[in-house]
């Protein structure tokens, strides 16, 4: 047999093997206008509604999902109640307490409308309206003809464009996605809700019951959910918090199923999932695991451990700094996860047959190599460029641990660009984004305290000095060695908020006589900043050139192969689906739920396993209510599935199979979170609180009747 033979051969029994791989399980995050292509697959796993309904934005389920920015959520009730996970609700639980009212221990139940709390600055409600393709408005004026810096700068200019186009709309926030590498663009349409309030959050010995600990760990008994409220003007418009503003009246909400999941049911997740990496080439993922998540996770185990020591022993500290440490845990457990799964599962072996599998194709006809082989050479020419870049940024980043520095550099940076036109401003510095900037700016006013900052950013600069000298700013050294840290810290004005805030107005000038020691720091930091800005563009721009052809490559090989091909995840609405299961490897058996019984055999009443005394109360007097799973003879707690979630994920509803809510997706495995990077069925699991621990917890043991009544799972006449 030939040479071409064999490769033709090869080839087809990749594609024989994907096309088993993806017909036995539940890979991919689907854009909802890709219903059609997996409908007939979800259909024949227990959806019990039109698959085609998926596709429609204005209509139920999806348009009661929504977006925090950064967590997945929905709208439960007729009165813009939106249901999500406790930890996306943890930074305005952590903004109202302080060591003499601690919600993040005791929680938080808003006995009336009155008694709601404003979130957290800068939190939103975004209400998906609209998803439509504009990549014939991306891609004009871009050519082969431009260099990567033009290119990028001129994909800005119509990005802008098409966004300030939509929000002419009042109370609208739009964004462009990249989909395929940049081989396709969908702008998406949100009403942004302003107002936003804190209105139950169960204590941490429920919704964080087992901490780090049991963090991407099975079996869990987290109690993961919190509830905000959406507030409007009483004419309906968005508006900031005001007393007068009413709440939200969503165009549909989901309905608490009454009949929970049990094993082998169908369940589907509709989210927002904020990344994922299953389409890089072998070298870039070879990189990542060799190099990149081995420093990120280093970094990250420091700055907990950093954050610990400097917190210990003092309550107001560990409240202020609680969310920025367990963003901070989590994410380092992860990327433990992350290695650890990679050499399980022969992930650069893996990624090198599935690249070679489509560079023969390419290879087979002239035709092809004539669209794809020079876009494959300019992105694996791109791969050394694009890493060494990225590590140096991973350590100079670490300089914005210190927080007033941080904002010394945005606000310096807003000033410098307010002397743009709007249009021709850096995004993130628009008009569109002073809100936000000014919400960044306030919440630090809960989140810092001048002595633990002064430790964490002492440690940062010791790791920032590890960088080669070429990727130092020497105008910054020597600019904080003549300042000096004890006046760093002492001479500053801008831990006032107030004063942080006047800043916003004040021209570059200003900035540039100030004596304040972070803002000269932040002058001096401005042009190194900008070169370092100035090259990601252009290494953005020429690898968005051969990316984008790359990936109508991979497409077109999928697609000869039988096998359909969904974008990575990108923070755009997204649907998945599977089935609750457990799991069974290497003899290890996971039952598909955990319940009430597991969380009182793991209380310790101390630490991470403390759980509220009325809910060991009621778990030893088997108070369950309607509550229980006849099938389980007692209370869930959790359950998995083989739903496809990534980060973005949490928070997002859990429905069955006639669209209603059974439950929030919260977490995964730590063996499964490889599945980023490549899809592994026998390790890919989700974790969801079950919606009856929810209303368990809330009905049994924080006294929530009002919301079960809002819900509709309490009668109106209940006491």
């Amino acid at each position: 047999m030939n040479c071409e033979c064999d490769m033709v051969a090869w080839v087809s029994a990749i594609a024989l093997l994907w096309t088993a791989t993806a017909a036995s399980a539940n890979e991919g995050m689907w854009m909802p206008a890709q219903s059609a292509e997996v409908g007939a697959a979800m259909r024949a796993d227990g959806l019990q509604i039109d698959p085609a309904q998926l596709s429609r934005l204005g209509a139920a389920p999806l348009n009661a999902i929504v977006s925090l920015g950064g967590c997945s959520a929905s709208f439960v009730s007729p009165q813009g109640l939106v249901a999500t996970n406790h930890h996306c609700v943890l930074e305005s639980i952590q903004y109202n307490s302080k060591e003499s009212q601690d919600y993040l221990t005791n929680g938080f139940l808003a006995k009336s409308l009155g008694e709601e709390l404003p979130a957290a600055p800068g939190s939103r409600i975004y209400v998906i309206e609209d998803m439509r393709d504009v990549t014939a408005d991306m891609l004009k004026g871009v050519s082969d003809k431009l260099n990567g810096f033009a290119r990028y700068e001129r994909l800005e200019a119509n990005r802008k464009a098409l966004i300030a186009a939509c929000e002419e709309q009042p109370n609208r926030r739009c964004d462009v996605g990249s989909y395929y590498g940049g081989a396709s663009y969908y702008l998406q349409q949100k009403l942004e809700i302003q107002d936003v309030r804190l209105v139950y959050a169960p204590g941490l010995g429920i919704g964080n019951f087992g901490g780090e600990t049991d963090n991407w760990m099975w079996p869990r008994h987290t109690g993961d959910f919190g509830f905000y409220r959406a507030y409007v003007a009483p004419d309906g418009s968005s508006r900031p918090y005001a007393r007068d503003n009413v709440p939200y009246r969503p165009k549909n909400w989901l309905r608490i199923a009454s009949k929970g999941v049990q094993e082998g049911d169908f369940v589907m997740v509709a989210g927002f999932p904020g990344a994922t990496n299953r389409f890089l080439t072998a070298d870039e993922v070879r990189f990542n695991f060799a190099h990149y998540e081995p420093l990120s996770q280093r970094l990250l185990s420091d700055y907990a451990a950093q954050i610990k020591q400097a917190t210990e022993g003092n309550r107001e500290a560990q409240i202020r700094y609680a969310s920025i440490l367990q963003g901070v845990e989590n994410y380092k457990k992860k990327l433990a996860g992350d290695l650890a799964g990679a050499d399980a599962i022969g992930l650069d072996a893996r990624k090198a047959t599935e690249e070679e599998a489509f560079r023969a194709w390419v290879a087979e006809y002239p035709v092809r190599q004539t669209r794809f082989d020079a876009a494959i050479r300019d992105l694996d020419a791109m791969v050394g460029e694009n890493s060494r870049a990225s590590l140096a940024r991973l350590r100079q980043a670490l300089l914005n641990r210190a927080q007033l520095l941080s904002s010394a550099r945005t606000l310096y940076r807003w000033t410098k660009e307010h002397e743009k036109p709007d249009e021709d401003r850096e995004s993130g510095f628009q008009d569109r984004d002073r809100k936000e900037i000014s919400d960044q700016l306030t919440q630090i006013e809960r989140r810092y305290l001048p002595d633990i900052d002064r430790k964490l950013f002492e440690a940062a600069l010791d790791e920032y000095r590890r960088l080669d000298a070429k990727d130092r700013d020497t105008v910054f050294e020597s600019a904080l060695g003549q300042i000096g840290l004890d006046r760093l810290y002492a001479d500053t004005k801008l831990a006032d908020t107030a004063m942080r805030l006047g800043w916003l107005d004040k021209p570059a000038a200003a900035f540039e006589a100030s004596e304040d020691p972070f803002i000269k720091l932040a002058v001096a930091l401005y042009p190194g900043d900008i070169a370092a800005k100035h090259a990601a563009k252009d290494r953005a721009g020429r690898s968005q050139a051969a990316r984008a052809i790359y990936m109508h490559g991979q497409r077109a090989y999928r697609q000869a192969i039988g096998r359909p091909m969904y974008p990575d995840a990108n923070g755009s609405l997204r649907i998945t689906w599977g089935k609750v299961a457990g799991r069974t490897r290497d003899g290890q058996i996971w039952m598909p739920f955990t319940t009430a019984d597991g969380l009182l055999a793991k209380e310790t009443g101390k630490g991470e396993f403390d759980a509220p005394d009325a809910a060991i109360a009621a778990i030893r007097a088997k108070d369950y209510g309607p509550y229980a799973a006849p099938a389980l003879g007692t209370l869930p707690v959790d359950f998995l599935s083989t739903a496809d979630i990534t980060n973005g994920n949490s928070g997002s509803a859990t429905l069955n199979g006639r669209g209603e809510f059974v439950g929030l997706a919260f977490d995964g495995t730590l063996d499964g979170v490889i599945s980023d990077w490549a899809y592994a069925a026998d390790r890919n699991r989700s974790i969801h609180v079950d919606s009856r621990f929810m209303l368990w917890t809330m009905d049994k043991i924080d006294g929530a009747s009002r919301l079960l009544k809002e819900m509709g799972v309490l009668p109106a006449s209940r006491s």
